[in-house]
């Protein structure tokens, strides 16, 4: 795949790591990078200043620019990372044709706020781009183990098995190993909600719950996950697997998880508005808890640790008396 034309949109750590993936299977990548500060800097310096600071990369394989649309006009398959909150807001100046006829692979795990889209259907809807084209890549993957090589397993989601088996290969390396699915938007909800579940996850753990009662919120929420997308989105899909079962419980436990500190934080005392400002990091599952209880509505789908962190995000509820009243609705 060494002459495969590949950009990748956003700046963050896990575009970071996505840039580092690829560059072991194709002899260049091109980046956009929102400020042109960071993309001098990539360009002098060989690293991002502000995400993962610590990969070094080969300048001369990197074509680096913070106009998107040149960045779109250099490449076949295209890969987006930019967080989902702010997705709506920096696509604004993108020139729709430079879409057109090309693989959108979305590296995203959030709901786009300003309409309630998982990223499939935003794509779909504002940009005309076919689900045959469209490309999920989840899985339990924090970019800072991706960053020191540690092993991950990914799961591509395809309708289309050719541009399926594409995309595995070109994520594929030694430290990578890959899955294929056809599950595209199980692969994009399940994200959205365990990163509100790992905000719960959190709270409990600032709060003083033991490791007894993390293991039966987890072994409910991945119910509520399945329940939700049974609902919305039905599929013979196996819940268990890592791309759903495994990513929940990567974000509920490990150290990386910036929903679960954001949770911590709020069980310290923090607003939601100062957490995230004290964090410098965005917290995918702040927006997704309102996004989905709106969709919610008109399905009616029991999701009692969603409302729970809802109450609190959105209702000021104190964060003791939700996850009381949370703990009498779980088993």
């Amino acid at each position: 795949m060494q002459n495969t034309r590949v950009a990748v949109i956003g700046s963050g750590s896990w575009a970071t790591a996505i840039v580092k993936i690829i560059l072991n299977n194709v002899g260049k990548v091109s980046w956009w990078v929102r400020e042109e500060d960071i993309a001098n800097h990539l360009r002098k310096y060989r690293h991002n200043p502000h995400y993962l600071s610590s990969v070094k990369f080969d300048t001369r394989r990197l074509s680096v620019s913070h106009n998107i649309n040149d960045v779109l006009r250099e490449a076949d398959i295209l890969v987006f990372c930019i967080p989902a909150a702010f997705l709506h807001q920096g696509l604004q100046t993108l020139d729709p044709s430079l879409l057109q006829d090309k693989t959108i692979v979305s590296a995203i795990k959030g709901i786009v706020p300003e309409t309630n889209e998982i990223i499939a259907d935003y794509f779909h809807n504002h940009f005309d781009i076919t689900y045959k084209q469209f490309v999920v890549v989840s899985g339990p993957s924090h970019a800072e183990e991706v960053a020191q090589e540690k092993l991950t397993y990914l799961t591509v989601g395809a309708k289309d098995p050719a541009t399926a088996s594409m995309v595995s290969t070109l994520f594929s390396c030694r430290y990578i190993k890959t899955s294929i699915s056809d599950d595209i938007f199980g692969t994009e909800y399940a994200p959205v909600m365990k990163n509100i579940i790992a905000i719960a996850s959190g709270i409990c753990g600032g709060l003083g719950y033991g490791d007894n009662f993390q293991a039966v919120l987890i072994s409910n929420a991945i119910q509520e996950i399945s329940r939700f997308l049974d609902v919305i989105r039905p599929n013979h899909r196996d819940i268990k697997k890592s791309v759903y079962l495994g990513d929940l419980l990567v974000t509920c436990y490990s150290q990386f998880s910036r929903n679960r500190r954001f949770g911590q934080m709020l069980a310290r005392g923090y607003s939601p508005k100062y957490a995230q400002m004290e964090m410098n990091m965005v917290a995918e599952g702040y927006y997704a808890t309102k996004c989905i209880m709106e969709m919610n509505k008109e399905h009616g789908v029991e999701i009692p640790i969603v409302e729970a962190v809802y109450g609190i995000l959105y209702k000021n509820k104190h964060p003791v008396k939700a996850m009381q009243e949370l703990e009498g609705k779980l088993s």
